[in-house]
């Protein structure tokens, strides 16, 4: 990589330069439902009416996705204010590979086939049944089935994790009506036996990530591989007896399930089967397959432990090789900011809790786990409570707060970036009164970081990646009527990020940048690279995203 060159304008301030993102929290078009516009921000508000300030695309193509109907998620949001362009990500990325039949000329999956058609063999497909496009999308699912069949394969298994979380929040029938009748019409060939075998919200069994939880995935090995625990006769049926039994449950709270046929489990994972997990996210990925990889694996009994042919949508981690086989390659994202500025010889700090840790180190550095420099990044994560969000929505910012304030008086880093998880994670619970409280948490906390930064003579920036809080709401496509709920005539909350633009503010106390927005319009969050480099004294390299500030 070329390495930065200091700016001839602007040698950056006296103070840290602090990049604070606040995770899920963007800016509304509706003021029903709007949870930022409704909560007490006084310090956002004062922000926006005294900072210099505009607004980024946080969506769609902007972040990499295949459409502008796509909307914007941790992941590709981090990997584009991280690395400071715009690449095709997953979603994109599997689309092709399935359309021009790389994915199924490719080796890994020619050998999960083959083996598969043995006899006594099944081929099983763990993951999230949903169209939202964040970790997965159904489509992909139907190809490989589709494929599958056509390529000899007698049987087939899903292993069906429920989402109501980036699609609507009750919606898993939906989806699990569609995916029954693509397995019907792939059962009319003779012998060909494919079907649903276990499940569960995706919040309680298999998608952890940062290892939060690893009950979570032992529960989900238990489910998907043991067969153990509650069984039903149909995906259908578990859904609906949960439903009765949980009055006002969401999809991805509802507990496993077990399929029985013949009063036994139709699908538990054996010796000798090919297992693909098919999210190309990786972040609720990598748990689940370190422990279909990892000879030495010390996080929960697996009994049963068969002996399996693995592979992943995609490779989920870079630093890692995990896992070690795949289908498709992940995009190929290099010279990120954190690279940059360690071979500048950057002291940096990335800090939040554990739900979104990764987000400013894994995301942040291009799906990769590890440093640019033990000597000059310092990586903290603040252990996130395991309870529900709607129960803690100030969850752990006054505690990440705490370390960024001491950080920004200590004086020994240069740069900054943290995320409050809060408008994003509580968010997604669709609970109205806990989304509020989420967002004043975060203006709270804002508040003392802004203090700090004043006394430092910094230069505070804060955005977000994407939208969430903003839009709680489900509206009718077409009209973008709030729909109400058949039952209680109440708006039907959404639980969903939102495709709305995020905020960007950025605080000079000292005034020591004579900065003002760049001619650049329509930009993304991707810009926010070259910003923060551009407020660091340096020239941003040439292909990254224009900052949205000029100096000078």
């Amino acid at each position: 990589m070329t390495p930065l060159h200091p700016s001839t304008s602007f040698s950056g301030p006296r103070g840290p330069v602090v990049l604070l993102i606040m995770d899920g929290i963007g800016i509304g078009s509706h003021p029903e439902g709007d949870m930022v516009r409704q909560a007490n921000t006084p310090i956002l508000d004062w922000m926006a009416a005294n900072c210099l300030t505009t607004r980024l695309k946080a969506h769609g193509k902007a972040v990499g996705m295949p459409s502008d109907k796509d909307m914007g998620n941790s992941e590709v949001g981090h990997n584009a204010i991280g690395c400071g362009r715009v690449f095709e990500q997953g979603a994109a990325l599997v689309n092709k590979a399935i359309a021009d039949g790389s994915l199924f000329d490719g080796p890994v999956w020619q050998d999960l086939i083959a083996n598969a058609r043995r006899d006594g063999q099944s081929l099983h497909l763990i993951g999230l049944l949903s169209d939202g496009n964040v970790h997965s999308h159904i489509d992909h699912l139907e190809a490989l089935l589709t494929e599958a069949q056509r390529s000899g394969v007698k049987s087939a298994r899903v292993h069906a994790l429920l989402d109501g979380r980036d699609v609507p929040s009750t919606s898993a029938l939906t989806y699990i009506d569609r995916l029954e009748t693509v397995l019907s019409d792939l059962n009319r060939k003779d012998g060909v036996d494919f079907a649903i075998a276990s499940g569960g919200g995706r919040m309680k069994i298999t998608m952890d990530r940062y290892e939060a939880d690893w009950d979570m995935v032992a529960k989900g090995w238990q489910t998907h591989v043991g067969g153990s625990g509650r069984g039903f006769a149909s995906s259908r049926e578990a859904i609906e007896a949960y439903r009765t039994e949980h009055a006002g449950v969401i999809d991805q709270d509802l507990p496993p399930f077990v399929i029985h046929r013949d009063g036994r489990p139709v699908g538990p994972i054996r010796d000798g089967d090919s297992v693909i997990f098919f999210n190309f996210r990786g972040d609720r990925a990598i748990e689940i397959s370190k422990a279909f990889e990892q000879e030495s694996f010390a996080h929960f009994e697996r009994t049963p432990l068969p002996q399996v042919q693995y592979a992943g949508m995609m490779q989920y981690d870079g630093d890692a090789l995990i896992p070690s086989r795949y289908l498709v390659s992940p995009p190929g994202i290099d010279n990120t900011m954190g690279e940059y500025l360690a071979n500048a010889g950057v002291p940096q700090l990335a800090i939040s809790e554990t739900q979104k840790f990764g987000h400013v180190t894994y995301f942040f550095n291009g799906n990769r786990t590890g440093k640019f420099s033990e000597e000059l990044e310092d990586y903290v994560e603040v252990p996130s409570d395991r309870v529900p969000f709607e129960e803690r929505p100030w969850m752990k910012a006054a505690e990440i707060t705490d370390k960024v304030v001491e950080a920004i008086h200590a004086g020994r880093y240069r740069f900054i970036r943290l995320n409050f998880a809060n408008g994003d994670m509580v968010g997604h619970t669709g609970i109205l009164p806990a989304v509020e409280i989420a967002v004043e948490t975060v203006d709270l906390c804002l508040g003392r970081v802004l203090q700090a930064i004043r006394e430092a003579n910094g230069i505070l920036i804060v955005s977000a990646d994407h939208g969430n809080s903003d839009d709680m709401f489900e509206r009718h496509k077409k009209t973008g009527d709030v729909i109400l709920d058949d039952a209680s005539g109440q708006p039907k909350t959404k639980t969903a990020h939102s495709l709305n633009p995020v905020p960007v503010h950025i605080y000079d106390p000292a005034k020591s940048a004579p900065m003002r927005l760049s001619k650049h319009s329509d930009l993304g969050i991707s810009s926010l690279a070259a910003t923060t480099l551009t407020l660091l004294g340096f020239e941003p390299p040439e292909d990254y995203t224009p900052s949205i500030v000029d100096i000078g």
